[in-house]
């Protein structure tokens, strides 16, 4: 299924994060932004150069707004982490599942359709419940416009992911999408490090490149743009509630990077929720191959 291509970007997305730890101890995180988008482009131009495409677009608008949301998403999220418990500050952002579940059923009222496959909403929930076992968040009373604020990414990110499969579903390829925003990321990246500086007045803007970090940066740009490729052919070819429901896998893969680089230790309750995550999205996957034997029905809602 083409779903499963979610597991690609979210395994990418973790390695991805493992190096934006380890590179922010040296970089900010406009610059990291910056370079992250630029590497990205060039990763692309390199692809087109090989196996052909254009960059001709008549989806200017579409990507102008797939790149504000996604790039705001990501500001936000950035900032909740400097706010929230790093638990609270993923948990809430990783809703966008949920927002997706709610937008489609929303829409699914809206046009008087009853084809809505309940199951596989139920299984998104299931699999969220296993990301709160497994993170175990806490917030406090002073750090409640931390938590509205990584609320907001997560709805942000959710208009992104499925703004991505309306671009799909309307011929746009993968390689086109990542590009542009890839460019918004870079855009962003300059223009945030611009902006706010990380170093006191006078000193250089941007922090100099030894070749450790410049294995980390090429490494965040490429499996970056890698991880988003993989994303948006999940969400253009594949059903979009299952291929949420696949996007919780990044907190299993996150949370073994931690096990194994950082040598942390789950308690039993993380352990369950890894099992209740690994079940959401087996049951997810079965109904959603059930669906497959009956008559194709909505695009949003079948594969």
């Amino acid at each position: 299924m083409q779903s499963l291509w979610m597991l690609v970007a979210s395994f990418l997305f973790s390695i991805m994060g493992v190096c934006v730890k380890l590179a922010s101890v040296d970089y900010s995180t406009s610059e990291i932004v910056a370079y992250r988008g630029v590497i990205g482009m060039l990763m692309i131009l390199a692809l087109i150069r090989w196996q052909g495409g254009s960059l001709k677009t008549g989806m200017a608008g579409h990507h102008l707004w797939r790149g504000s949301v996604g790039v705001s998403a990501l500001w936000l999220w950035f900032y909740a982490i400097g706010q929230l418990p790093l638990a609270m500050a993923v948990t809430l952002n990783y809703m966008s599942p949920i927002w997706i579940a709610a937008i489609l059923l929303v829409s699914a009222w809206w046009r008087r359709q009853r084809n809505m496959d309940w199951r596989l909403m139920a299984a998104i929930i299931m699999g969220f419940g296993g990301v709160v076992l497994l993170l175990r968040p806490s917030i406090h009373a002073d750090q409640w416009i931390g938590g509205v604020v990584a609320l907001v990414s997560g709805i942000l990110a959710a208009l992104a992911y499925l703004q991505v499969r309306q671009m799909g579903l309307m011929g746009e390829p993968e390689y086109r999408v990542v590009f542009y925003f890839s460019m918004s990321c870079a855009v962003a990246g300059v223009i945030g490090t611009a902006l706010f500086p990380p170093t006191p007045a006078g000193q250089p803007v941007w922090h100099p490149v030894n070749l450790h970090g410049a294995l980390l940066l090429l490494t965040i740009g490429l499996t970056a743009a890698s991880a988003q490729m993989a994303m948006t052919r999940a969400y253009r070819l594949g059903n979009t509630l299952l291929t949420a429901n696949l996007q919780y896998a990044g907190i299993v893969f996150s949370s073994c990077w931690d096990v194994f680089l950082w040598n942390e230790h789950l308690a039993w309750l993380s352990w369950c929720g890894i099992v209740i995550i690994l079940l959401s999205g087996l049951i997810a996957s079965f109904y959603n191959a059930r669906n497959q034997q009956r008559p194709a029905s909505d695009p949003i809602t079948s594969e």
